[in-house]
């Protein structure tokens, strides 16, 4: 399926009820019934009728189906963030004894999670780089579930997808992947063998910065599973009007992309010709199989010329903060990271050099971001 086509296909699924053009807003908590029968056969699961919104609702249907057909899965499942995704999702299928392999340098939170939740209910976590996934076929021999990121957080490591999933279907290993930098529209995870694809959507998916959301994308049977096992029990549901808002999104997803793209695109032609840049971290196209384009969100190393928070202060256009995928651009210096109160983070543990900074390169002329960047980086240089 080319972008143009599903774009086309997206617009198409976005129609409501008496010509509606975007879904409509159904904010109930519940819905009822016209007869004993018509209730009874509901709570018995011979149809499909909306219940209670905890559990189901028509606006969010309607986004769930959008990713669905993004994504090129059987189904979906929305959720109230993306951590709500990723916890539900490996809660349903994992269990004590369960052996989980992960890939490192993965989202602080998923380490977390996996450190302080799953390991002290018995679940075996073990972490690898991307390179052992793709060369040691017998790496997942007896693992439940391989935890996979690429590009990964941080660091921006592809992994060949492909690859991957053969030595896990091999060993029966049940494939998850965070596939929030590509969006579903620079890689579909599902045609090269995933199982399971999960999404932070309050970044690309949204594309306001005003939405904090997750969803999920696999076959029929994954996505009733967690849909009657963790949904129901944890509670973590999407609300109509933050499903609305994604159903917005989704809708200019494969334009804002291509505009993140050639913003990237053109700070990596520039960056490579700066000195005090040591590694430029953005995979583009081609650079594994399956990846047809590079998002906005990249990471730069500096080296120890480069003053990192002279360089963060002096920015104007760039802001900074958490998450990304929004229309302002943002900085996110590795540092703070490892700054973090609590717990070592997957970071520290990993090895991520200090004077890496996360950019996200939004939807503001490109010529006024490149300018702040290269400003920002003489000034700081200068120390």
């Amino acid at each position: 399926m080319t972008e143009d086509t599903a774009l086309a296909t997206l617009l198409a699924a976005t129609h409501g009820a008496g010509g509606a053009v975007t879904p409509p807003i159904v904010q109930s908590s519940l819905f009822t019934f016209d007869s004993y029968q018509d209730f009874a056969d509901r709570m018995a699961g011979q149809t499909s009728a909306p219940v209670y919104t905890r559990v189901q609702n028509p606006t969010v249907a309607a986004f769930e189906q959008m990713m669905a057909q993004a994504e090129q899965g059987e189904a979906a499942i929305g959720f109230a963030s993306g951590m709500a995704a990723i916890s539900s999702t490996l809660l349903a299928f994992v269990k004590p004894g369960s052996r989980v392999a992960c890939v490192e340098h993965v989202y602080p939170d998923a380490f977390r999670l996996m450190e302080r939740l799953l390991r002290p209910f018995g679940v075996e976590v073990n972490y690898h780089p991307v390179s052992a996934f793709e060369n040691n076929p017998e790496l997942l021999a007896g693992v439940d579930i391989a935890y996979l990121e690429s590009p990964s957080s941080n660091m921006m490591e592809v992994m060949n997808l492909p690859r991957v999933t053969e030595h896990a279907k091999r060993h029966g290993t049940l494939t998850m992947i965070d596939n929030s930098w590509a969006a579903g529209v620079f890689q579909q995870p599902l045609t090269l063998g995933v199982d399971i694809v999960l999404h932070s959507a309050s970044k690309y998916i949204s594309g306001h910065s005003d939405t904090v959301a997750g969803v999920v994308v696999s076959s029929h049977d994954h996505i009733t599973r967690i849909r009657d096992l963790t949904v129901p029990l944890l509670g973590a549901k999407l609300a109509p009007f933050e499903a609305f808002l994604l159903s917005r999104g989704m809708r200019t997803l494969v334009a804002r992309m291509r505009q993140h793209e050639a913003t990237a695109n053109r700070f990596v032609d520039r960056l490579s010709a700066l000195p005090q840049v040591r590694k430029i971290r953005s995979p583009g196209p081609d650079d594994t199989p399956g990846l047809t384009g590079r998002s906005g969100l990249m990471a730069v190393e500096f080296d120890d010329s480069v003053d990192v928070p002279t360089f963060c202060d002096t920015l104007r256009h760039f802001k900074l903060g958490v998450s990304w995928g929004g229309f302002e651009s943002l900085v996110m210096p590795a540092r703070i990271g490892l700054a973090q109160a609590g717990e070592q983070n997957s970071m520290q543990k990993f090895g991520v050099s200090p004077n890496l900074v996360r950019l996200n390169l939004g939807l503001e002329e490109a010529e006024d971001l490149w300018g702040d960047f290269a400003a920002a980086l003489a000034a700081a240089s200068q120390h």
